[in-house]
């Protein structure tokens, strides 16, 4: 069976490859608007913004994630429960006890983020900790545990800050293309305000290709991985999906959910938005509630 850090490096080098690709995608758009417009000042201010995204995205990703999703952190005082199962699953996992935050919401759900195991951060809502059992909470977080030991958390927190500029970017690009707002008189330009028209519908259709580039960078396997590798810690499979099971029969909607941090969380904090049609759970981030529970009731750990 894949063990818990199997694919640590592998999501290291992807981490990397999104860092990159994003790097020169940023400088390739300001280099083609500023060669149609005759402005070098674009291309310098790409090329200022993707070295800022970048540091942006890999030392801050985990703190915008937590304030997207309204996570406060949490002491011990008053919260001595919690921060046994975290210290337990830490001495278990052999992995550094991460900081822990409480998103005030009735629905149950969780999420881990950081950019390695030393910078980790695990986000529990008030719903998980009021409407789960010890051992289906354990089993939760274990889950999220397995997350940072595999580091999915680095991938999958900087994907938010990438997904979130390429949106911004394709809004602003879109709104200046249609008033004008680059470089001035277009019927000077040589015809450069038809391509650059069709570089911001281009731009503006980004933002949904992004989306699903969330889903794809965090798969549907590494749920299940995460999964297993949470069952493995806590030596009790029915834990979690004893969890799972109430996290599908709870219908309350997430307070502060947000598109570009939904993939973080162990379900889909939309409720009631889940994709129904089989071409839309192609692109889903997380496998059906009914295959994981049915994986983990079949789990045999000795």
């Amino acid at each position: 069976m894949t063990n818990l850090y199997q694919q640590k490096d592998s999501n290291i080098r992807k981490t990397w490859l999104l860092l990159s690709g994003f790097f020169l995608f940023i400088i390739a758009f300001g280099w083609i608007i500023s060669y149609v417009w005759r402005a070098p000042e674009i291309l310098y201010f790409a090329v200022f913004l993707s070295i800022g995204m970048n540091l942006v995205a890999y030392w801050k990703s985990d703190s915008i994630a937590l304030a997207m999703s309204r996570a406060k952190p949490i002491v011990r005082e008053g919260n001595e429960y919690v921060y046994r199962i975290i210290e337990n699953l830490s001495i278990t996992a052999g992995l550094p006890a991460p900081r822990i935050y409480l998103i005030n919401s009735p629905q149950i759900n969780a999420f881990a983020t950081g950019r390695d195991p030393k910078h980790a951060a695990v986000a529990i809502t008030t719903g998980a900790i009021q409407k789960l059992q010890n051992e289906e909470l354990e089993g939760v977080l274990a889950h999220e545990f397995s997350h940072i030991g595999n580091r999915d958390i680095l991938l999958s927190t900087v994907v938010v800050v990438m997904v979130g500029l390429i949106s911004i970017l394709s809004d602003i690009i879109l709104r200046a293309t249609f008033h004008g707002s680059f470089g001035g008189d277009r019927d000077n330009r040589g015809g450069g305000g038809g391509i650059v028209l069709l570089l911001g519908l281009f731009a503006a259709i980004l933002a949904p290709i992004a989306a699903m580039l969330i889903q794809l960078a965090v798969s549907r396997k590494r749920e299940f991985l995460a999964d297993a590798s949470g069952a493995l810690l806590t030596r009790y499979p029915d834990g979690l999906a004893n969890a799972l099971e109430k996290i599908g029969q709870d219908q309350v909607p997430a307070r502060f959910a947000h598109n570009g941090t939904a993939h973080l969380f162990i379900a889909n904090p939309f409720k009631g938005k889940e994709a129904i049609n089989w071409f839309a759970k192609l692109f889903l981030t997380h496998p059906p509630l009914e295959e994981r529970i049915k994986i983990l009731r079949g789990m045999q750990i000795k």
